[in-house]
């Protein structure tokens, strides 16, 4: 057709549904996208903030969206700017179980109705037809609702309508009663809502993964008498000592049979006659694997029965999970198959170039055999939490696949929800965080390597800072079987209780290895070593728990403070706090819901007394500015009054090598 223009355009689809009015961005806690659960344990708060904000002038209302699952009923709890359109929420989640959770925001018409009638007001022009919108505005919102606020919504709205009849500067003025706004933003528009992208998710751990207390020990080393090995019988006598310190668990390293091909004897050294008793690492031989007792140590009947003793003194045994075998374990001729092989056939042992440990075969994860491997791996755990087993420590996890690590936590938290896991992984940072993403409830962590306080204050803010904070819980060891660190090689009992203090006060979670500590074992194997001279985990070692010195009161009482005071039992809530003496460390934690305040001073030095000024954040500790209070030594004893930010402290470590402050508001609380 001549003339004719041909247009080929697409055809424009209106959206079937209302665009939003809002825009919800930076939803924070969140991990890897939603993709991973934030850790929780029951009474903890969930502190939700978000970006939430409106085209032009109209009133926003935001909330958090949140059910536990697989329950549908959502709960709603409100949140308020902080300012630049950020928003905060808060809610508890009650229970152990499976949390989700969006932020939710909406444009609500009264309440745009309200910001715009103040500004009215204010320039006096205020008109019969502003009031008569109000009142269709709320009866609109008392038509989505029933009961008492559909009724209280209806008398507002005729209120409203029967000001307009009267003088307009009196009317507004009481148009601008509070209730009707806390009515709607009950009763808002549902198909007005939306919804941020993605619904995250939470993790709440059972209640005992909220503090713990930790006391390791060898059980072949319990005998009363020198010479003798221990047993598991020798153990329950020792469980009602440990119970006495106070500790909550009583962790085990492996108790499964020894094997004797390359074993190891004392101070590491190969034992050629294999007549030591080995490391329990090397676990395996013609008595059984991981699912067998050590007949030196006893029977699977008096590890049962150790449990239920340790049950009846308030204590839980912790197991340690090493999957690796010795050249003996059962597997290495039942599957061959599960092991890394050399050229020539032979199975490698274990290395850390340059050490090689002729005593143990690590498994092939990546082995043809895998899925007989994970499901064999699985069968261990699920054996010993039939005989009453909840916490598992796992040994060098990260060593293993992040992926297996989330199969079998979620296997078995699947039918044990109960069941927890501490990682063993002194690593790099993103391989620990991602351990704990992958499930594992607890971590150990750097703690033991940061001694000064510059070193400690920017350790721990990482840790409370970011992803690590949301799904890592930290776990902190002045010492293990593994860790003399140097500041120990002195002996000096300041270097301990100051160790000690830090460890038990700076984290919930806190361990031991005894009576090692208590006894102040502090000799290296040499010079700069790390290693104890006459390691326990090669040779047998006779206690006495009775001889002068021993820091069982110190552990005693830093225990029952921790028992006493929820400050400590809190998680996320570590303030660090200003001194004019880099020597003295002090930081506070305090409890949820705001009741209990504890303030730690430390003095870093071992050797002098140290004295400086604190510059204390009063927010931190639930005291007004210039408001006298008072802080009760729990440690050691004084009660003081202090009032503003200022205050001199002097620790001696000779007498007094810590302050573990109470604090108190003189006009009530803590």
């Amino acid at each position: 057709m001549r003339g004719a223009r041909v247009r080929n355009e697409e055809t424009t689809v209106v959206p079937a549904r209302r665009p939003p009015r809002v825009a919800i961005e930076n939803v924070w806690p969140q991990v890897d996208g939603g993709a991973v659960p934030i850790a929780r344990t029951p009474g903890e708060p969930v502190d939700v903030y978000a970006d939430v904000f409106a085209d032009g002038t109209a009133g926003v209302r935001v909330a958090i969206r949140w059910r536990r699952r697989p329950a549908t009923e959502w709960r709603w709890t409100p949140m308020t700017p902080v300012g630049n359109d950020r928003w905060h929420g808060a809610f508890v989640v009650p229970e152990a179980g499976a949390y989700e959770f969006a932020v939710a925001g909406w444009v609500d018409p009264y309440l745009t109705w309200r910001e715009l009638l103040d500004r009215r007001i204010a320039t006096g022009s205020v008109t019969e037809g502003d009031l008569q919108e109000g009142a269709d505005l709320l009866r609109a919102a008392a038509r989505r609702t029933q009961g008492p606020d559909a009724s209280r919504l209806i008398e507002h709205a005729g209120r409203l309508r029967s000001l307009a009849a009267g003088p307009l500067a009196e009317a507004a003025r009481s148009a601008t009663d509070p209730e009707p706004l806390e009515l709607v933003a009950r009763s808002p528009d549902r198909s007005a809502i939306y919804l941020s992208p993605t619904v995250l998710r939470i993790r709440v751990d059972p209640p005992r993964a909220r503090a713990s207390a930790w006391y390791e020990l060898f059980p072949r080393s319990t005998s009363p008498k020198a010479g003798r090995p221990g047993t598991l019988r020798d153990l329950r006598q020792r469980l009602s000592y440990i119970a006495d310190l106070g500790f909550d668990v009583v962790y085990l390293p492996p108790i499964h049979p020894i094997g004797r091909t390359g074993r190891r004897g004392p101070d590491n050294r190969h034992d050629p006659n294999a007549s030591g008793p080995g490391s329990p690492w090397a676990i395996g031989s013609e008595a059984g694997g991981h699912t067998a007792v050590d007949p030196a140590l006893g029977t699977i009947d008096e590890f049962r029965e150790l449990v239920a003793e340790a049950g009846r003194q308030g204590l839980e045994v912790a197991l340690d999970l090493a999957f690796q075998c010795s050249p003996d374990h059962p597997w290495v001729t039942e599957h061959p198959a599960w092991f890394r092989h050399r050229p020539d056939g032979s199975i490698r042992t274990a290395e850390n170039p340059p050490k090689r440990y002729e005593d143990i075969y690590p498994l092939d994860f990546d082995s043809r055999d895998w899925r007989a491997l994970w499901a064999a791996l699985r069968e261990v755990v699920e054996f010993w939490i039939g005989l009453g087993v909840r916490w598992f420590r796992v040994d060098n996890p990260h060593t293993k696949p992040f992926e297996f690590w989330r199969w079998l936590i979620a296997e078995v938290r699947r039918d044990h929800p109960e069941v927890l896991f501490l990682a063993e992984a002194f690593t790099r940072p993103k391989v620990m965080v991602r351990l704990a993403e992958v499930g594992f409830t607890h971590s150990y962590t750097y703690f033991a390597w940061r001694t000064t306080r510059a070193e400690i204050e920017r350790y721990f803010r990482e840790l409370h800072e970011g992803v690590s904070h949301e799904v890592l819980r930290p776990h902190l060891w002045p010492n293990t079987p593994d860790i003399l660190t140097e500041q120990f090689h002195s002996g000096r009992r300041s270097v301990f209780v100051q160790r000690l203090v830090l460890a038990a006060t700076l984290g919930s979670h806190y361990g031991i290895y005894g009576p090692a500590y208590e006894l102040l074992e502090h000799r290296p194997l040499q010079a700069a070593s790390e290693e104890y001279a006459r390691s326990e985990k090669y040779e047998l070692r006779h206690w006495d728990l009775d001889a002068p010195g021993s820091l069982a009161p110190e552990l005693r009482r830093i225990n029952r403070i921790r028992r006493e005071n929820p400050a400590l039992h809190a998680g996320r809530n570590l303030a660090f706090h200003g001194v004019d003496n880099d020597r003295l460390i002090a930081y506070s934690r305090r409890s949820d819901d705001g009741t209990n305040t504890v303030l730690v001073v430390v003095n870093l030095d071992a050797e002098s007394p140290q004295a400086g000024w604190t510059w204390l954040d009063l927010r931190e500790l639930g005291v007004a500015p210039e408001e006298p209070f008072e802080v009760e030594d729990l440690w050691n004893g004084p009660r003081y009054r202090w009032a503003g930010a200022r205050n001199f402290v002097r620790l001696d470590p000779q007498a007094e090598t810590a302050h573990v402050f109470r604090v108190r508001r003189l006009g009530g609380g803590s």
